[in-house]
């Protein structure tokens, strides 16, 4: 079993700042888990996680001129039943500092974090987030979230999908 899971989430910014949508075609995601994801190349990516392995997210913008940053994670409380209090580590940004817990797989703003490239400047575009896969999840139960992403700034440069998911076996 692989440690780290790696989920790749490619944005057509262009294509969604248009449309107003992640949808119609504007967002892919997929990852390298070797346990049998389901919907790879969609916006409706289930990765096959287990407990304790880390999940990163990291975006990445199809066109040159628009940055895409994750503004947030956050797993919705309507399909599965929470994991038990203290059992998972919310998304965070890779390189944060804490490893705040939570009753349930949720979000984590992203604010204040200072994100670094390798030429020693800050660099956004390429920040990515993870967290713990925690030991309650239901083993075959999706556990959806949405995935909230900054395209570019202004009023409406924040779009989110709710389809992905995580799906312990």
């Amino acid at each position: 079993m692989k440690q780290r899971i790696s989920i790749v989430v490619m944005v057509d910014a262009v294509g969604a700042l248009s449309d107003r949508t992640l949808h119609n075609g504007n967002i892919s995601l997929v990852d390298d888990s070797s346990a049998g994801s389901k919907h790879q190349g969609t916006p409706d990516l289930v990765t096959a996680v287990s407990p304790g392995q880390v999940v990163q997210w990291t975006p990445i913008h199809i066109d040159v001129q628009t940055p895409v940053e994750i503004q947030s994670i956050e797993f919705l409380s309507g399909g599965a039943a929470p994991a038990p209090a203290g059992a998972a580590a919310m998304p965070r940004p890779a390189g944060h500092s804490a490893a705040a817990s939570h009753p349930a797989p949720a979000a984590a703003s992203g604010t204040g974090v200072d994100a670094v490239g390798s030429n020693g400047r800050e660099n956004y575009d390429l920040l990515v987030w993870e967290g713990i896969v925690p030991h309650g999840m239901t083993p075959g139960v999706p556990y959806r979230y949405r995935l909230a992403l900054r395209l570019h700034e202004g009023p409406n440069s924040v779009l989110h999908i709710d389809s992905p998911a995580l799906m312990c076996v």
